[in-house]
């Protein structure tokens, strides 16, 4: 059984995709100031479907066809969009952007578990059980003793961003099994159409109609939600999937962290507790240890 590696390539891909996702903590928060976390999912899957799909019919690439791909589109929409995006904007009501991407960080443990159990080219070696270990350890760290002890709103906002780090996982498991084979432009528009088709009804029941008369700031955190960061980011999500496995698709969430801590920090303010750095940091060296590849270099050659 061969695990699928990365090469330096891949690792370029990634840092790109880092730098577009770590910068979506903020354009959220921003948005929230104005409108509901439901409603800023909408925005941000409604419009990225269109881009993507303009994108699809400017190229001339063949539409999907038959219930199977549809399926996996929903199933896809559902746990890479629908449920992660709206756990995560509802917890930044309540912690901020950059302890958000430290707790989005735990995909990379849940994508390895998760991709070991159910994929037979991923399997769950000693190196990574250890890593995921680690990892998780880092996590309660982070979320700090006093949480665990008292749990409050400020707990469940934690407990649901990590939830939707673990739908996050599944939704990379799913897309290999389900969308395989399809081009990426195509894949990424299928799964944001039925998460649209999902979220904007949801968000007008429950938010109520979905205004576009909203401050220039809010506008701009919207359009770079959806158009950055997420149009953009799911051509090169299905790619580095394509490239170098579900598993190891989560390690770039790693990357994600410094970005979003360091953008919370100048544009908001934000500081985090030194317990959030402290696990953040063994979080890493978990991840450090399932990539195993920093380690073989350290080692001295035979």
């Amino acid at each position: 059984m061969t695990s699928l590696t990365i090469s330096a390539r891949v690792w370029g891909l990634m840092a790109l995709l880092a730098l577009l996702w770590g910068a979506v903590f903020l354009s959220v928060r921003i948005a929230l100031d104005e409108i509901p976390p439901l409603t800023v999912v909408a925005h941000r899957v409604g419009w990225a479907a269109l881009v993507l799909w303009g994108y699809v019919l400017l190229r001339g690439m063949p539409l999907p066809r038959g219930s199977r791909v549809w399926i996996g589109f929903a199933g896809m929409g559902i746990l890479n969009n629908v449920i992660p995006f709206s756990l995560m904007a509802w917890g930044q009501l309540y912690i901020s952007s950059g302890l958000t991407s430290i707790f989005n960080a735990t995909t990379a443990i849940f994508g390895v578990l998760v991709a070991s159990l159910l994929l037979t080219d991923e399997g769950l070696t000693r190196r990574k059980a250890l890593g995921v270990a680690v990892g998780f350890a880092g996590v309660v760290i982070a979320i700090g003793a006093d949480s665990l002890r008292e749990f409050d709103i400020t707990s469940l906002a934690q407990l649901a961003v990590l939830a939707g780090t673990l739908s996050y996982a599944f939704a990379g498991v799913w897309a290999r099994k389900m969308l395989a084979g399809l081009a990426p432009q195509v894949a990424a528009a299928g799964m944001l159409t039925t998460s649209a088709l999902i979220m904007v009804p949801m968000a007008w029941y429950f938010d109520g109609p979905i205004r576009l008369d909203l401050q220039p700031r809010t506008l701009l955190a919207l359009a770079y939600a959806a158009i950055g960061a997420t149009a953009l980011a799911y051509l090169l999500y299905y790619r580095v999937l394509t490239l170098a496995g579900s598993g190891n698709l989560m390690l770039v969430t790693l990357l994600i962290a410094p970005i979003a801590i360091v953008l919370g920090a100048l544009v908001l303010g934000e500081t985090l507790p030194v317990n959030a750095y402290k696990g953040f940091a063994l979080l890493a060296l978990g991840l450090v240890i399932i990539d195993g590849r920093l380690i073989d270099r350290m080692r001295p050659p035979r």
